[in-house]
């Protein structure tokens, strides 16, 4: 399976906090099935101050790391963009860092605030889109207002945005109402990828292979490999040959 959001980079963030937890992280990534993953440090001004250039050198830090410890983990630099007035800045600046492209349009992962969709998100959409970005929403079933009605993020569905779930939501780690929402947002085919947003082993680890398998008993075998390899593939890049023939088994 391909990760396209993780945050294993030692002590940028909320997740890994030392480079012993990030290589730890890698190797139960590994065993969960997970062959290529997205290293996607916040990228949210005033609180984690991380830019695409920053990120790339982690990553490569890491990379030397997983390879020096034997980890058979393929990773990428990118990040998880906080939505916020920053991001035009931070494209003038060429610091804003994306997953990948698919169809001619560069991949941002793009967060929303937990509580709430401020007013003008669907606005800044609108304007990457016209930039050649297609946000990839990340985990809009934990937001508050589209636990409450998923037809919230329709406007974004209609404008061309992408939608990346949880893996822990659709086995219902993170709740009740965010596996309710997640169930609705995949029965309507709204979802584009399903990631892990691991941070660490105690209560936010890699959990890719059940999610997959739920994926598999209630929505059949060719979505669970559209949302867990092709898709994700498609955006990183990787080939068919990358990530071996034929399909994953549940």
């Amino acid at each position: 399976m391909i990760d396209l959001h993780c945050h294993y980079l030692p002590g940028i963030d909320d997740g890994a906090e030392s480079m012993e937890d990030s290589l730890n992280l890698a190797r139960v990534a590994v065993l969960d099935g997970i062959t290529h993953a997205a290293m996607t440090p916040h990228i949210h001004p005033g609180r984690y101050e991380n830019i695409r250039s920053s990120a790339v050198v982690a990553t490569e830090q890491f990379r030397r790391a997983l390879q020096q410890a034997g980890i058979p983990l393929q990773i990428y630099a990118a990040g998880e963009v906080r939505l916020s007035s920053e991001v035009i800045e931070l494209l003038e600046q060429d610091e804003l860092p994306f997953l990948g492209t698919l169809n001619g349009f560069r991949i941002l992962l793009l967060e929303f605030p937990y509580g709430h969709i401020p007013l003008g998100t669907e606005k800044l959409a609108r304007w990457l889109l016209a930039q050649n970005i297609r946000p990839l929403i990340a985990h809009p079933e934990r937001n508050k207002v589209i636990m409450q009605n998923v037809e919230a993020i329709a406007p974004y569905i209609d404008i061309g945005c992408l939608l990346q779930v949880t893996a822990a939501s659709v086995i219902g780690d993170f709740g009740v109402p965010a596996r309710q929402s997640a169930a609705l947002l995949l029965e309507r085919g709204w979802v584009h990828v399903i990631a892990s947003d691991a941070h660490n082993l105690t209560h936010r680890a890699p959990k890719m292979k059940a999610a997959r398998q739920c994926l598999f008993e209630n929505f059949g075998a060719g979505i669970a490999e559209q949302l867990t390899r092709l898709n994700p593939a498609k955006i990183l890049g990787v080939t068919q040959e990358g990530i071996g023939q034929g399909r994953l088994q549940c």
